[in-house]
């Protein structure tokens, strides 16, 4: 009980942190039963995001099968251009050229999805603001003293941080649209969601399968307890 209690002590203060600087999650909707999210969220991730950041666990081929889409829409609407259906997703960058550009060779995002979870990836990409401080120009509400630029700016827009002392520490309070995008804040929301969604099935794309299994074994457990219940009665049916 001693080992119980003091594992759980230790659990408290680590998901109190996993905000990233105390900073509450927004929380997003994932639905990894919409193939059409997760396409869009797909094509989202390949423009925006593969200049940048591999998915080296995932092939053209695998998604194509996952969301029952044909190969040749797969190659020709959401793979890049000369892309392979069996290719993996790696990016063209140079990991020499990025580690002089940024500092750091961006991370493969092939997991991000299990080691992050969905809010923290949701409220990382809205979190983006201005601050002229920093060689990117930018800082972000859940990574304090990001790495990576906003490249999703101009549909967001910018943003501009409302700062506040919070116990003689000046803290983002919310942040305030500085600058429209080309998107609407709701059209900016369904984009993130689907390409976090798209980040979530990357994560651990065999949960597609597990979660439509799962409900045939709920079903199977529930009738077995009906049969092993009925069959006791009988069996106990003469015993006084």
């Amino acid at each position: 009980m001693k080992k119980i209690i003091y594992t759980l002590l230790l659990l408290f203060p680590l998901s109190l942190l996993a905000a990233g600087n105390g900073v509450k999650l927004q929380s997003v909707d994932i639905d990894l039963d919409d193939f059409a999210s997760i396409q869009r969220g797909a094509k989202h991730y390949v423009t925006y995001c593969l200049g940048c950041h591999s998915a080296k666990y995932m092939r053209y081929k695998r998604i194509a099968m996952d969301l029952e889409v044909d190969e040749a829409i797969m190659l020709a609407e959401i793979a890049p251009e000369g892309a392979n259906i069996y290719d993996q997703m790696h990016t063209a960058m140079n990991a020499r050229d990025s580690k002089k550009w940024f500092g750091v060779i961006p991370p493969d995002l092939s997991l991000i999805g299990r080691s992050r979870g969905g809010d923290w990836l949701y409220s990382y990409l809205k979190g983006f603001y201005v601050d002229n401080s920093k060689p990117l120009g930018v800082n972000n509400t859940v990574f304090k003293d990001v790495g990576m630029p906003n490249v999703l700016w101009k549909l967001q827009g910018t943003q501009e941080p409302v700062i506040e002392s919070v116990h003689g520490q000046d803290v983002v309070t919310f942040l305030k649209l500085q600058n429209d995008g080309t998107l609407s804040a709701k059209e900016f929301d369904t984009m993130i969601t689907e390409l976090v969604n798209f980040l979530v099935y990357v994560g651990e794309p065999v949960q597609l399968k597990r979660l439509q299994m799962g409900k045939y074994v709920l079903f199977f457990l529930l009738m077995f307890t009906v049969i092993a219940y009925l069959l006791k009665k009988e069996y106990w049916k003469d015993v006084h």
